[in-house]
C-alpha cells in the first residue's frame, strides 16, 4: 500500500510541475513520467510485460512483481 501510494503522490507532484511548466513538459511529463492518464498507464505497464517477462514466469507473480508491473506504468513507452 505504501508503494502505490508513493506512486500517486509522486504523479501528483509531476501533474503540478507539468501544469505550472507546460512548455518544458509538452513530450515527457515530469519526474519522468512518460504516461498521463490512468489508461496510458496501464497500458504501458502491460507493454512491458509482453516485452520482458516469458510466459512462464508470469504464472510465479508475487508483490514484488506486481509493484515492479505499476512501476514500469510511470517509465516504459
Amino acid at each position: 500500500m505504501a508503494f502505490v501510494d508513493a506512486l500517486a503522490q509522486g504523479r501528483k507532484q509531476a501533474e503540478d510541475l507539468e501544469r505550472d511548466h507546460p512548455d518544458s513538459y509538452q513530450y515527457q511529463g515530469g519526474y519522468g513520467w512518460e504516461t498521463g492518464t490512468i489508461s496510458d498507464f496501464l497500458w504501458a505497464a502491460l507493454a512491458y510485460l509482453d516485452d520482458s517477462f516469458e510466459e512462464e514466469n508470469r504464472t510465479e507473480a508475487s508483490w514484488g512483481h506486481f509493484a515492479h508491473f505499476l512501476y514500469t506504468g510511470k517509465i516504459y513507452e
